[in-house]
Protein backbone atom coordinates (compact mmCIF):
# COMPACT_ATOMS: atom_id res chain seq x y z
CA UNK A 1 0.00 0.00 0.00
CA UNK A 2 1.22 3.54 -0.88
CA UNK A 3 1.62 5.92 2.26
CA UNK A 4 2.65 9.42 2.10
CA UNK A 5 5.28 11.75 4.36
CA UNK A 6 4.51 14.87 4.10
CA UNK A 7 7.49 17.36 4.12
CA UNK A 8 5.92 20.97 3.34
CA UNK A 9 2.86 22.56 3.90
CA UNK A 10 1.71 25.59 3.14
CA UNK A 11 -1.58 27.26 2.52
CA UNK A 12 -1.84 26.16 -0.83
CA UNK A 13 0.38 23.67 -1.48
CA UNK A 14 2.23 20.06 0.04
CA UNK A 15 4.76 17.93 -0.58
CA UNK A 16 4.83 14.63 -0.36
CA UNK A 17 7.95 11.56 -0.44
CA UNK A 18 5.58 8.70 -1.64
CA UNK A 19 6.43 4.85 0.03
CA UNK A 20 5.42 1.58 -0.94
CA UNK A 21 5.96 -1.07 2.00
CA UNK A 22 8.98 1.73 3.66
CA UNK A 23 10.65 2.07 0.20
CA UNK A 24 10.54 5.38 -2.06
CA UNK A 25 8.87 5.08 -4.53
CA UNK A 26 8.21 8.79 -5.76
CA UNK A 27 7.75 12.05 -4.90
CA UNK A 28 4.60 14.50 -5.29
CA UNK A 29 4.10 17.74 -4.79
CA UNK A 30 0.69 19.32 -4.71
CA UNK A 31 -0.18 23.42 -5.67
CA UNK A 32 -4.20 23.90 -5.15
CA UNK A 33 -5.56 26.70 -7.68
CA UNK A 34 -9.26 27.48 -6.51
CA UNK A 35 -11.41 24.33 -7.52
CA UNK A 36 -8.43 22.63 -9.29
CA UNK A 37 -5.45 20.80 -7.74
CA UNK A 38 -1.97 20.64 -9.75
CA UNK A 39 0.09 17.77 -8.96
CA UNK A 40 4.14 17.17 -10.09
CA UNK A 41 4.81 13.35 -9.54
CA UNK A 42 8.49 11.94 -9.60
CA UNK A 43 9.14 8.70 -9.77
CA UNK A 44 11.74 6.05 -10.57
CA UNK A 45 12.59 5.35 -14.42
CA UNK A 46 11.51 2.04 -14.33
CA UNK A 47 7.94 2.91 -13.69
CA UNK A 48 5.43 1.29 -15.70
CA UNK A 49 2.08 2.84 -16.77
CA UNK A 50 0.21 0.91 -14.20
CA UNK A 51 2.17 1.55 -11.50
CA UNK A 52 2.05 5.23 -12.42
CA UNK A 53 -1.82 4.83 -12.65
CA UNK A 54 -1.44 3.86 -9.00
CA UNK A 55 0.18 6.45 -7.69
CA UNK A 56 -1.52 8.59 -9.34
CA UNK A 57 -4.88 7.16 -7.48
CA UNK A 58 -3.04 7.35 -4.66
CA UNK A 59 -2.46 10.51 -4.30
CA UNK A 60 -6.36 11.26 -5.42
CA UNK A 61 -7.66 9.50 -2.99
CA UNK A 62 -5.48 9.79 0.23
CA UNK A 63 -4.63 13.42 -0.11
CA UNK A 64 -6.49 15.45 -3.49
CA UNK A 65 -9.50 14.74 -2.77
CA UNK A 66 -9.59 15.35 0.95
CA UNK A 67 -7.86 18.75 0.30
CA UNK A 68 -11.17 19.40 -2.00
CA UNK A 69 -13.62 16.65 -2.75
CA UNK A 70 -15.78 19.31 -5.03
CA UNK A 71 -12.61 19.92 -7.07
CA UNK A 72 -13.55 20.31 -11.05
CA UNK A 73 -9.97 19.09 -12.39
CA UNK A 74 -6.62 17.05 -11.06
CA UNK A 75 -3.94 17.51 -13.41
CA UNK A 76 -0.82 15.49 -12.88
CA UNK A 77 2.64 16.01 -14.81
CA UNK A 78 4.84 12.49 -14.71
CA UNK A 79 8.74 12.72 -14.22
CA UNK A 80 10.56 9.68 -14.07
CA UNK A 81 13.69 9.43 -13.16
CA UNK A 82 17.08 8.98 -10.23
CA UNK A 83 16.84 11.21 -6.67
CA UNK A 84 20.14 13.30 -7.50
CA UNK A 85 20.59 14.61 -4.08
CA UNK A 86 19.31 17.43 -2.05
CA UNK A 87 20.11 21.17 -2.62
CA UNK A 88 20.37 24.39 -0.68
CA UNK A 89 22.03 27.43 0.35
CA UNK A 90 22.02 26.39 4.03
CA UNK A 91 25.31 25.29 6.03
CA UNK A 92 26.61 21.62 5.14
CA UNK A 93 25.18 18.99 6.65
CA UNK A 94 25.43 15.07 5.82
CA UNK A 95 22.06 14.98 4.43
CA UNK A 96 22.17 18.23 2.13
CA UNK A 97 24.78 18.76 -0.56
CA UNK A 98 26.29 22.80 -1.04
CA UNK A 99 25.86 23.28 -4.80
CA UNK A 100 29.72 23.49 -5.02
CA UNK A 101 30.28 19.84 -3.92
CA UNK A 102 28.19 19.42 -7.39
CA UNK A 103 30.79 20.48 -9.73
CA UNK A 104 33.58 19.30 -7.79
CA UNK A 105 32.30 15.73 -8.11
CA UNK A 106 31.12 15.45 -11.62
Amino acid sequence: MISFDREVRTPHSESYTMLDNGEIVGRVDLHIQGPNIHATLCTTPDASDDRIRDLIDAVDEQIAMTADPFREDFIVTVWKGVPAGVYGDAEASEDKINLGEISENS
